[in-house]
């Protein structure tokens, strides 16, 4: 059977590497397990797996969270958005050394509470702010590495698409996620801030000097509290128990359609359906992602997967710390190569029972793992944040990766705080309530 994983799993690995697609590359490598089995299966149960593990995949409500904050943030991206959050981060950087870059970190934790997406983030600050960085006399490398790792607070600051798939993968609570990712969230930021605050010493990067009069001031501040009142909206309706996580969703929506087209007035009811269409084909994506990783999952178990790495880890070691430090290298490597929601659905359910053996929170878990892959995403070769961010300065992934390194090394750093301190984590769930 061992044999047998492993080659399924390598298998995966090249599909993905030679260009086909996830969903496709999961479902294939999930119908071939079912072939390996087929001596312990009659046929037609066999291949009735197949539909059963995608309807289980998605046919779940809670599911209905993603399409919500995809379109809540689709809304208000078309909204125009993005350029009065960045204006309102540089009117909170002011003239601080490399404000620029600061307050494109500052911009990105904030449109991280709008869309819970790390690539959304990228496009969309990076659109904007990438130029602007080159033309005020950063290196395209610099403004790749920023924005690219920057773009890491939009999953783990609620709310997340990928901390709703993990919850999904192993019974969780999306809410104590969602709480649990705040104060990680801000530390990856905060990090990001100083490590500029470093490298300005040695770079000396450019330094923004005009002033915004009072009247300039009053008007960003009113632009941009509104888009800012959606993840409040998000975060305190969760905190407050009014609503759950999948019902902020819902209200983020409506608060965004109000914002935007009573309000804002930059979205008309012609926009709507072309949204809708947008959101629609990305949350296909994440769907089918979750319900071709459902039929590798149901493999990989009906192949005691579970039972072969759980006696496997634990001859290694029944040290708890020591496995932490065992999965973060494995899920940075895994972040390198796979889409996170893939492996968080592959993957979470052979790990999480192991951690909780060894008496480690399901949620501090759930928020090391989402931050471990989102990390991944920003790493070549393959990280999607990396290749947005290298298309848009019109630079090639190697210069790209190099800007980035000193910023993947600050969010590592952050990520073993959390890790070995659960507390970073579980505070604000426990606090509120949530069992952790």
């Amino acid at each position: 059977m061992g044999s047998a994983i492993l080659l399924l799993v390598v298998l995966v690995f090249v599909l993905i590497l030679v260009g086909i697609p996830i969903y496709v590359s999961l479902g294939l490598a999930g119908v071939i397990s079912l072939l390996t089995l087929a001596g312990g299966f009659s046929g037609n149960v066999a291949w009735l797996v197949v539909p059963q593990s995608i309807y289980n995949g998605i046919g779940y409500s809670p599911l209905l969270a993603i399409p919500f904050y995809i379109l809540a943030g689709e809304i208000m991206n078309r909204g125009q958005i993005t350029e009065r959050l960045i204006n309102f981060s540089l009117l909170l950087i002011g003239r601080m050394p490399a404000s620029l870059a600061q307050a494109n970190i500052v911009a990105s934790m904030f449109f991280g509470g709008i869309t819970g997406s790390a690539q959304a983030d990228t496009s969309a600050i990076g659109g904007i702010l990438i130029p602007a960085m080159v033309k005020d006399g950063y290196t395209p490398e610099t403004a790749v590495g920023v924005t690219a790792s920057s773009s890491t607070c939009g999953p783990i600051i609620p709310p997340s698409i990928m901390m709703v798939v993990f919850a999904i993968a192993v019974n969780a609570s999306i809410g104590a996620l969602f709480m649990g990712g705040i104060i990680p969230g801000l530390m990856i930021g905060f990090s990001l801030m100083i490590t500029v605050g470093i490298l300005n010493k040695r770079h000396n990067f450019p330094k923004r000097t005009f002033t915004y009069t009072r009247e300039e001031k009053i008007d960003i501040i009113l632009k941009g509290l509104p888009p800012l009142g959606m993840p409040l909206i998000i975060v305190g309706g969760i905190m407050l128990g009014v609503v759950t996580a999948t019902e902020a969703g819902a209200v983020a929506v409506i608060y965004s359609l109000i914002v935007s087209m009573v309000f804002l007035k930059t979205v008309r009811v012609k926009d709507l359906f072309p949204m809708m269409l947008h959101t629609a084909t990305l949350s296909a994506v994440v769907l089918m992602i979750i319900s071709c990783a459902k039929i590798f999952a149901y493999g990989l178990t009906a192949l005691q997967m579970s039972r072969i790495l759980s006696e496997l880890i634990l001859s290694i070691t029944t040290n708890k710390y020591v496995f932490l430090l065992l999965v973060n290298i494995l899920l940075l490597i895994m972040g390198m190569f796979m889409d996170g929601s893939a492996a968080v659905i592959i993957l979470a359910p052979i790990f999480t029972p192991i951690a909780a053996t060894m008496g480690i929170s399901v949620i501090h878990f759930g928020i090391i793992m989402v931050l471990n892959l989102v990390i991944g995403a920003g790493t070549p070769p393959v990280g999607a944040c990396l290749f947005i961010a290298c298309k848009i300065a019109n630079i090639s992934v190697e210069r790209g990766s190099r800007g980035i390194l000193p910023y993947i090394l600050a969010e590592v750093i952050v990520l073993f705080l959390v890790t070995y301190i659960p507390f970073l984590v579980t505070y604000i769930p426990s606090m509120l309530g949530y069992a952790v």
